[in-house]
């Protein structure tokens, strides 16, 4: 019986049992430049513990996989479900998202010896075609995770005055790109996941939808052209903001990008000098859609941004283009003029179910569905996104005030 592959957007399917083992041991690279003290850290409710983001993944496959489907399998620790659920409540009670960074013990080690566990037992899983399509999405759960850690550690450690890196940074400078414009015709657009590869629930089914002639900017958002921004007065400016952004300006008292001071900006590889060709990042929804305000534009919907998407040719349009997350080092933007890759980037669309839209059965289901409410939708793939995780359907969401994650924007037009 042939092995079950996985089919991703970085071209030929692998066997499953490949694409699980490179998952898994890209995270434990990710982690190793950190301490148990590194990984213990939760700077905020909204980023986890590193060493968590470590324990989750495993608890996915654990539960879902091993223990449900491997007869005679018993836990590695009967105290992990309580400490490592995220959201699931079909599976019980879990310790409170703001309390994970109190979880000195486990430690590290411990975690990653739970790891070794786990992934040795799954042997004897990987090659069951009947389970090629939940182990798919934990493969796919832990790429996620692989985003959240980086994101998460990143904002941990600029907590810390000294400004400490992860990994020495090397990078060429980004390159400028003129700032051109792809234009759709509009029409009746299919929209959604189509085929056999793998998708989330959230990302069908597919749809029809009728969009006016419109166009997208070829280039991201540049940290120059928000340097202008700012040099404008834009956040100083309550013509440019929404309401509930202007409250939260003010409440907050923001007046830059996260990770921004003078001309610096701090990375995994500590503060570094700002490029100005480069795409600005950690920046919300509100920043973002004041930003298109003061630039005569707008947001796209995520509807025309994925139309556009598929419709061009070549290597800017593909979904493995781009700078994406292809190894352990120090992340940063680079610029150029594909669509996915550098940073998420804001739409104007709420993240709302699809016409006919139906969780998936069991636990599992809570994965997408229940959060459709009060979030936005994100195209693309971010510098941290491991490569062949995105596609033209995929729709990332965070709420209107988060800017952590490697976040940016595209402006469109009407034409």
């Amino acid at each position: 019986m042939p092995e079950p592959q996985l089919e991703t957007s970085s071209g030929p399917d692998v066997p499953l049992s490949q694409a699980f083992r490179a998952t898994r041991e890209l995270t434990e690279a990710l982690a190793a430049p950190l301490s148990d003290a590194d990984a213990t850290l939760q700077s905020m409710e909204d980023a986890s513990p590193a060493k968590w983001h470590l324990a989750h993944t495993t608890w996915f496959f654990e539960t879902f996989l091993l223990r449900d489907h491997s007869p005679g399998y018993t836990l590695f620790d009967e105290e992990f479900p309580f400490l490592f659920n995220s959201y699931y409540e079909a599976e019980g009670e879990r310790i409170g998202r703001f309390a994970r960074g109190m979880l000195s013990r486990p430690t590290l080690d411990q975690i990653r010896d739970w790891r070794a566990h786990v992934d040795a037992a799954m042997a004897d899983l990987l090659d069951d075609p009947e389970l090629a399509e939940l182990v798919a999405l934990g493969i796919a759960h832990e790429q996620q995770h692989q985003e959240l850690l980086l994101t998460d550690i990143k904002h941990a450690l600029f907590q810390n005055p000294l400004g400490p890196a992860m990994w020495d940074l090397s990078a060429d400078a980004a390159q400028g790109h003129d700032p051109n414009w792809h234009s759709h015709p509009g029409g009746i657009a299919l929209i959604g996941h189509h085929g056999d590869g793998f998708a989330y629930d959230n990302e069908g089914p597919r749809h029809r939808v009728l969009l006016e002639p419109f166009a997208l900017r070829t280039a991201l958002v540049t940290n120059a052209e928000w340097d202008q921004f700012i040099a404008d007065g834009g956040y100083r400016d309550a013509r440019l903001w929404l309401s509930d952004g202007w409250a939260w300006v003010n409440s907050e008292k923001i007046e830059r990008p996260l990770y921004w001071r003078a001309g610096e900006q701090f990375s995994h590889g500590g503060w570094q000098t700002r490029d100005p060709n480069a795409p600005v990042t950690h920046i919300s929804y509100f920043e973002a859609d004041a930003f298109t305000t003061w630039a005569g534009a707008r947001l796209p919907t995520e509807f025309e941004w994925e139309a556009l998407a598929r419709s061009g040719e070549g290597a800017d349009f593909s979904a493995d283009g781009g700078n994406q997350l292809d190894g352990a080092a120090a992340l940063l933007p680079r610029g150029g003029a594909f669509m996915f890759g550098d940073c998420w980037q804001f739409t104007r669309s709420a993240y709302l179910p699809y016409p006919r839209f139906e969780p998936a059965p069991g636990a599992v289901g809570e994965y997408n569905g229940k959060f459709m409410c009060g979030q936005v939708v994100l195209k693309g793939a971010s510098c941290a996104t491991a490569r062949g995780h995105s596609r033209a359907s995929y729709r990332n969401f965070f709420y209107p005030h988060q800017r952590w994650q490697f976040t940016g924007l595209r402006l469109a037009k009407d034409i």
